[in-house]
């Protein structure tokens, strides 16, 4: 039997998913805004060995978001994945791979000058350029993201920074992340963390722009008071009702509910991709800050992720 030469074995190769999928963000994520916005925090290189290239540094990161991969985890992953090593333009012949602990820097270096909402900023800013995100109105929702319980760690202790809610029954620690989507391409354009035992109102302000011309939530933002001071300045309080103690809905409300649910859904296809394409089901860090760091660059590439396949980003 005839041998296949290596040329033949590379053309008959399947495109994985996984390639497919790295070609397609590595297509639609604006490299030089970013690296342009870490640049001046960035290591010059004037002393000590010359610093790892800043673009790969990034996309390094973004791999970590992606995959959920630890930094000692995602410098193994590099090592032995062809996708992860096409796609950051490795070749481990003649490159060095940086190792966990360049990785932990890069991160603390983005957590110490807030850069991840620069970034998230950024892209949003990039997406309004190309007309993909209208700023019209905004959807309000939060999802609760589990923290580990366990106390084996260096302080004995759970994080103090999440706390316990109850919700459908079952009870729940961790964090709660809460966005706000543009109406009409649903994309994210607000994001926040706060502990699991906040309210969702309590957000509620942080989560819109200022310029809606409609407003919709589920009825955990339901109030008298906003939906009268939206009305006052012409804007469409399209929140769900919730029923009143010892009354019941009206069948007007239960339209109108019908009416917004199905509109509000939008909101649940950022936290779908996170939590189930993207496998975060829980958090990575202590503490709500670093957290919120993590899924401001998460729904950034989430946003990134929902206009890929647009015309205007079409790998040619």
């Amino acid at each position: 039997m005839s041998q296949l030469s290596f040329l033949a074995i590379g053309q008959n190769k399947k495109v994985l998913k996984c390639k497919r999928f790295l070609d397609e963000m590595n297509q639609v994520i604006p490299w030089k805004r970013i690296c342009k916005i870490i640049q001046p925090y960035y290591s010059k290189g004037t002393k000590g060995r010359p610093p790892y290239k800043l673009g790969r540094m990034i996309r390094i990161y973004c791999l970590q978001q992606w995959y959920q991969l630890s930094d000692p985890a995602v410098e193994e992953a590099i090592y032995d994945r062809a996708s992860f090593q096409q796609f950051l333009d490795v070749d481990l012949i003649s490159d060095n791979v940086p190792d966990e602990t360049t990785i932990l820097n890069f991160r603390h270096l983005l957590e110490e000058h807030q850069l991840t909402q620069k970034i998230f900023d950024s892209i949003n800013k990039y997406l309004e350029e190309k007309n993909l995100m209208m700023q019209r109105g905004t959807i309000v929702d939060a999802t609760l993201i589990h923290s580990p319980k366990s106390t084996k760690n260096k302080d004995k202790s759970r994080d103090p920074e999440m706390s316990s809610t109850h919700k459908n029954n079952q009870w729940y620690f961790g964090m709660k992340a809460h966005i706000g989507v543009d109406f009409e391409s649903g994309l994210v354009h607000s994001v926040t963390a706060t502990t699991a035992k906040v309210h969702d109102r309590q957000a509620f302000p942080s989560l819109l722009h200022g310029n809606e011309k409609v407003i919709l939530g589920d009825k955990a933002y339901d109030s008298d008071k906003d939906k009268s001071l939206a009305r006052d300045i012409g804007v469409n309080w399209m929140v769900m009702s919730k029923k009143k103690r010892g009354m019941k809905l009206s069948q007007t409300q239960k339209d109108k509910n019908k009416k917004a649910s199905k509109i509000r859904s939008k909101v649940e296809h950022p936290f779908h991709v996170l939590k189930n394409l993207w496998g975060y089901a829980k958090t990575r860090y202590r503490g709500i800050e670093k957290n919120c760091h993590q899924l401001l660059m998460m729904f950034g590439l989430y946003n990134l992720y929902k206009v890929r396949k647009k015309s205007c980003f079409t790998i040619s």
